[in-house]
């Protein structure tokens, strides 16, 4: 059909068709006028803008924390606290997955890709510092936030069974007679290697010489009952399968296997070691990810107000001393040392101690878990 068909209409009186010209609008009836129309157009744009930011909103962006072994009651806490917030600054919904293991195995996956993590919240500055070697965190990574980039301390104490029935106070009780430890592996978690250097300055902060403490820690790993690749492991092994005398635990993690278990106790020792765990952003996960500015938040978080008394909540000591103050009943003092008497810093620490060939690899061998036989 041509267009012009489509304006005949037939003439019933001569019965031939005839051409209708087209109805066209008089421009001066029932105008509506541009200014209409524009707000018209202007409305649905912004309509469609907001339901452009609500489809955003409601597709949660996700980042992965790459954290050690008994951090997870913390971090689900603070992901708790941070989500809301950070969609109310941002406008974004963050999901936040979280995946714990022995802090030197949880650095190994992140180096080696099997976890792809956009933050590492590690035991040691040093399992951070390797993937700095290895390329993927960025040089001067400890400068990017407070406090060189360590939201809390910690340290290393004992946990016994209720009434301290072998009397464990310091550390040289730790290898009386047949004293059974638990502590994690030295080659595989935070806790572990902690729980060496504690014992090893022990000897050294009071005197002794670098051969009486290679001493005392040979005879600490042939009185060590299970060496759990984790920390939380180690707490499961001696709290619930009841395995061992005494057990070499994060204070957090102490305090928590306590107020679980009634028929624990926590005994801290004289000296012990000033722990000082750190979290980064990975640099090459996040340019890859386009997650940077979730991932940095998130770590900023940690040193706000309110992280920190949460991280008081669950046992950690906070740097803001006012939320150290408010917790001060549940943090005794203590006489901790710095890594620096053992080592130049962390880094220098895990190469004399941890590297192959190193320090723990002259004097320990690994004891694997015996089979129960039925």
């Amino acid at each position: 059909m041509d267009i012009k068909s489509l304006f005949l209409e037939r003439d019933h009186a001569n019965n031939r068709p005839k051409l209708v010209e087209p109805y066209v609008r008089d421009p001066h009836i029932n105008r509506t006028p541009l200014l209409n129309v524009i707000g018209l157009v202007a409305v649905s744009v912004a309509v469609t803008l907001i339901l452009a930011r609500n489809i955003n909103a409601d597709t949660a962006r996700q980042i992965l924390n790459v954290s050690y072994d008994p951090t997870r009651e913390l971090y689900r806490r603070i992901n708790e606290e941070f989500v809301p917030l950070y969609r109310t600054q941002s406008g974004r919904q963050l999901e936040i997955k979280q995946s714990h293991g022995g802090s030197s195995r949880q650095a190994l996956a992140v180096a080696e890709g099997e976890q792809e993590a956009d933050v590492v919240t590690l035991a040691l500055p040093s399992d951070i510092d390797g993937l700095r070697k290895r390329g993927l965190i960025a040089d001067g990574w400890q400068r990017r936030l407070t406090n060189n980039s360590q939201p809390y301390t910690s340290t290393i104490v004992f946990v016994v069974r209720k009434g301290n029935p072998r009397q464990i106070r310091d550390w040289p009780d730790l290898i009386a007679n047949d004293v059974e430890i638990v502590t994690p592996d030295p080659k595989s978690s935070g806790n572990g290697k902690l729980s060496a250097l504690a014992a090893w300055g022990a000897v050294v902060s009071r005197g002794g010489s670098e051969d009486e403490a290679r001493a005392y820690l040979k005879t600490f790993y042939e009185h060590a009952a299970v060496l759990d690749q984790g920390a939380r492991g180690s707490a499961i092994t001696f709290a619930v399968e009841r395995i061992g005398d005494v057990h070499l635990a994060w204070e957090n993690e102490a305090l928590r296997e306590v107020a679980q278990n009634k028929d624990l106790e926590i005994v801290y020792p004289p000296v012990s070691i000033l722990a000082e765990p750190a979290v980064a952003w990975v640099d090459a996960n996040v340019k890859r990810h386009g997650t940077l500015a979730d991932a940095k938040a998130y770590l900023e978080f940690l040193f706000s107000d309110q992280a920190q008394d949460t991280i008081a909540e669950f046992g950690y000591r906070p740097i803001k001393q006012q939320s150290l103050a408010k917790a001060a009943g549940r943090f005794p003092p203590l006489n901790l040392f710095p890594v620096t008497i053992l080592a130049k810093d962390w880094s220098d620490a895990q190469q004399k101690f941890f590297a192959d060939n190193g320090i723990v690899d002259a004097i320990y061998k690994p004891k694997p878990r015996a089979v129960a036989v039925e």
